[in-house]
């Protein structure tokens, strides 16, 4: 099945859907599914990203009363947060940065999306041609799935402490860290929401935060990719390639949309590691099937 048409677009838009926001690399799986099915090429790993939109269209959808609170909020805080610069009357400027996360929280939340958006967008525009050149392959996949599965179990195996219970109390260097962590799912097979849950856990945030972070993380890191992904690869698509691109989008945004709900459910209960038990036996067997 190595025709780009309705039916392989249903298969990679459920695919999408169930592993974008799970710790378990959704591109790794879209290029493992897409080799086992003979859907390789230039317009597979175009569409492999590509398709990535139907899922956080999802978030948007989910997350909207939160978002329009957050986007309401920040813009009402703008005109206080001016006054507040110019105002000048705190000893440090640490304090100064303290007492104003205080009074513009959604404010500052916007703010640090746009700390933890920058790393991995640079690295990202550098270095993007070479890694879908040399990295979208079974065999890296297998490799960083057993290496963030092992990640994974170390970093669960450690005893922290949050610091950041709620959105709002994260801080502007601890979206700096989990920006530099996301910089990591660049590479296929390892994980995007992986790479950032686990970088909000080691700055500090509680599970659940962490795990909501990286939905709002994934807004503009998404937006972007897919964006300049299907810009630069509208010459290679055909009218009937942006036809079954836009029926896996939909069904990527349906199952994403149930998978968001029963995520933040089972995370607020659980631990990570029986994703890292999967990524570790995944990659495995990859290995064995893959010569």
């Amino acid at each position: 099945m190595n025709e780009w048409g309705p039916i392989l677009a249903v298969i990679l838009g459920i695919v999408e859907g169930l592993t974008e926001f799970l710790p378990v690399s959704s591109t790794g799986h879209l290029i493992l599914v897409g080799h086992a099915l003979g859907f390789t090429g230039d317009v597979a790993s175009n569409a492999e990203i590509s398709i990535q939109l139907g899922a956080i269209l999802a978030v948007i959808v989910f997350e909207r009363e939160k978002i329009g609170r957050l986007v309401s909020g920040a813009w009402q805080e703008q005109a206080g947060f001016r006054s507040f610069l110019q105002d000048g009357q705190h000893p440090t400027w640490t304090a100064g940065l303290k007492a104003s996360m205080q009074l513009h929280p959604n404010l500052w939340f916007m703010l640090g999306l746009g700390i933890a958006f920058l790393p991995a967008a640079l690295v990202g525009v550098t270095a993007h041609g070479w890694i879908k050149s040399h990295l979208f392959t079974p065999h890296t996949v297998a490799t960083t799935c057993i290496l963030g599965g092992i990640i994974i179990l170390a970093v669960e195996a450690t005893s922290r402490t949050s610091r950041a219970m709620s959105l709002d109390q994260v801080s502007p260097m601890q979206a700096f860290w989990i920006g530099l962590a996301q910089c990591a799912s660049l590479i296929p097979g390892m994980s995007r929401s992986g790479s950032t849950i686990i970088g909000g856990l080691l700055a500090g945030l509680d599970r659940k935060v962490a795990t909501e972070y990286s939905f709002f993380l994934a807004l503009p890191t998404i937006i972007a990719a897919t964006v300049y992904e299907t810009w630069k690869a509208r010459a290679t698509f055909t009218e009937q390639d942006f036809l079954a691109l836009g029926i896996g989008m939909v069904v990527s945004f349906l199952v994403a949309w149930a998978v968001i709900a029963a995520f933040l459910t089972y995370i607020q209960r659980h631990t990570l590691r029986v994703f890292a038990y999967y990524r570790i036996i995944l990659g495995v067997a990859v290995f064995l099937a893959v010569k």
